[in-house]
């Protein structure tokens, strides 16, 4: 017999003469009650056992986190909380759980502990939730460029190209490390690796995702990114997924339009879809924060935080005020930044920009017309000569969630640019190509996809979002 998910029975117009389900054993109470999960929800079904006519060594196996097959009724449950449940008739242990060594007890388990526990974590309500969501999300991003007629490219994971400029990136090699072949210089000889030259993994799709934009019009990329920070808290990851589209004949303007009306479909989007993973997420947020002293606790709730978003248009706001903003306001005057604002062109702290978007302008706000020496080389300047047409996104709660710009089309500035840098223009004369070859207006942004889940989810923590977590001395799993 075909077994039925939990959440098709839970959901189900009827009661049914005789179904089957499989799962895992959540709990079972007086050798008689079995909550059972699948995956497929957040709830779990509750399996009735006739105990009396149950064999004892069965009853001893069915433990927590052991696989079973229930064969039963769904009938109207006489128990609080549930519409249905299942009278077993037929019980097939799958797969047994030694109780006493399995880790996932039900109880409650510290976030850091779970860590420990990736492989396992997920079979919790809280992370099978996370996971639910993420997936969710993810689809909503693909079904909204599709919508849109954006062409999705995969742009390479190993690359010779620094994308940031930032240098912070892995080395991708086959050359023996116990034995590296040198050049006449004494210097490691790349032509005998296996790529010819020297090559890492990607910290952005961008460029390569330009030179398409300037071919098929509207492109995004979704894929896996690297950065080798040293960077141990709670934003950052050594390995997580990017969203970034790329827009020709887009200037600023359009790229925010763009930007605002994607976030505010996903968001949506997975509200409509997880009404009760997000429900039981925002329970979970709403016990978190009556840990925190009254004065950290935050003024919304999940779902409230979420339609803040959605109800609000972003306030769009320079740079140049956001700086008079901070610089004449409260917690600054006080000291109370742990980074004081005193003049026009430092680079703004989560601090910061929480500021702007909880306290000030209190909604999303976009940030636009950075200090070119803080931004990267291939955003376009501005007739002052000074700032360049970039723009980030600024979240409650969160900060920074967008950064993107419009990007510099004319040749001989861009060139200019990468010289003041630094920049190799050989190492990049593909990306160059485009600004020879029918150059035109163009436009994008990244967005961290873990950013975005741990937003909607909100958890505080970017290694809660994601299935296997990469950090500074973490690659367990």
């Amino acid at each position: 017999m075909r077994h039925t998910k939990v959440k098709s029975l839970l959901n189900s117009e009827t009661t049914i003469s005789e179904v089957n389900a499989k799962g895992w054993v959540r709990t079972f109470r007086n050798n008689q009650f079995i909550a059972l999960n699948d995956g497929s929800t957040i709830n779990n079904i509750q399996c009735v056992v006739d105990f009396e006519n149950t064999p004892e060594e069965t009853l001893k196996r069915i433990t927590t986190g052991a696989a079973v097959s229930v064969t039963g009724a769904l009938v109207e449950s006489k128990g609080a909380g549930q519409k249905y449940e299942i009278q077993v008739s037929k019980l097939e242990i799958l797969g047994d759980s030694d109780a006493e060594k399995f880790p996932m007890q039900p109880k409650k388990h510290s976030l850091e502990f779970l860590r420990e526990n990736a492989h396992l974590r997920v079979r919790t309500n809280a992370f099978g939730a996370i996971m639910r969501v993420r997936s969710v999300l993810a689809f909503a991003v693909h079904q909204y460029f599709q919508e849109k007629g954006f062409v999705y490219v995969n742009t390479p994971v190993i690359t010779g190209a620094d994308a940031e400029g930032a240098g912070e990136m892995f080395q991708v090699t086959s050359l023996p490390l116990d034995n590296l072949p040198k050049n006449e210089g004494g210097n490691i000889d790349y032509k005998k690796d296996f790529f010819g030259k020297h090559t890492n993994l990607t910290v952005s799709g961008q460029l390569e995702g330009e030179t398409f934009a300037m071919a098929l019009g509207q492109i995004y990329t979704f894929g896996p990114t690297f950065r080798a920070e040293n960077s141990n808290t709670s934003r950052h990851l050594a390995e997580f997924w990017m969203i970034e589209p790329e827009v020709a004949f887009n200037d600023l303007n359009d790229n925010m339009d763009l930007a605002e009306d994607f976030i505010q479909y996903v968001i949506k989007y997975t509200m409509d879809k997880c009404s009760e993973d997000l429900k039981f997420l925002e329970g979970r947020l709403a016990d978190e924060e009556k840990q925190k002293p009254q004065a950290e606790r935050s003024e919304m709730s999940l779902l409230e935080k979420l339609n803040f978003v959605l109800e609000n248009n972003f306030k769009r706001v320079s740079y140049t005020e956001a700086i008079d903003i901070l610089r004449d306001s409260t917690p600054n005057k006080k000291k109370k930044f742990s980074y004081i604002i005193n003049e026009w062109g430092a680079d703004l702290q989560s601090e910061h920009e929480r500021y702007l978007v909880e306290k000030h302008f209190k909604c999303p706000v976009i940030l636009f017309d950075y200090p070119a020496n803080i931004k990267a080389f291939y955003m376009r300047l501005n007739e002052d000569g000074k700032t360049v047409r970039a723009m980030d996104i600024l979240f409650p709660g969160i900060g920074e969630i967008v950064g993107g710009s419009q990007r510099e089309e004319r040749y001989d500035v861009l060139v200019e640019k990468m010289k003041a840098l630094g920049i190799d223009e050989e190492e990049l004369w593909w990306y160059l190509d485009t600004r020879r070859f029918g150059s035109a207006v163009h436009s994008g942004f990244g967005l961290g996809f873990e950013r975005l889940v741990l937003f909607v989810t909100g958890m505080t923590n970017i290694r809660d979002v994601i299935p296997f977590p990469r950090t500074p001395q973490n690659a367990e799993f």
